[in-house]
């Protein structure tokens, strides 16, 4: 099981550059898991690719469903207290600390491809690029 953040999630959905990361990590393990943020945060990314006329509404509703789907059961309540203290430690926004908190509540590593989480919790994440 890993953790991964809303855009890797976004990666395997949305055809880009690091799709073939995304793919290639959810091959290698598709046991992931996520903080019930990463819904919010996945509908923000395809609000941003309606408005851009990359895909429709109704392409937005249906990844959507699927996305909630594959992570259906994997989805966790994260520690308040855990997250702010990670927020007290960095510069990382209280959003990219749920999921880093997540990854230690598991005792698991976060895949992202966000330098700044990279930086900040090197003992925590794994690079995207890395992990495929």
């Amino acid at each position: 099981m890993i953790v991964v953040d809303s855009n890797v999630v976004a990666y395997l959905y949305l055809p880009g550059e690091r799709t073939a990361d995304a793919e290639a990590l959810f091959e290698r393990d598709p046991e992931w898991a996520v903080p019930v943020l990463w819904r919010s945060e996945f509908r923000n990314i395809l609000a941003g690719n309606i408005r851009r006329n990359t895909i429709t509404f109704n392409q937005a509703c249906t990844l959507q469903s699927e996305a909630e789907s594959l992570l259906s059961g994997s989805e966790f309540e994260v520690d308040s207290r855990a997250v702010l203290e990670l927020v007290r430690d960095s510069d990382c926004s209280a959003y990219d600390c749920e999921f880093v908190a997540l990854a230690i509540k598991l005792n698991t590593k976060l895949v992202t491809a966000d330098k700044k989480l990279l930086r900040s919790f090197p003992a925590n994440t794994i690079a995207l690029t890395a992990a495929g």
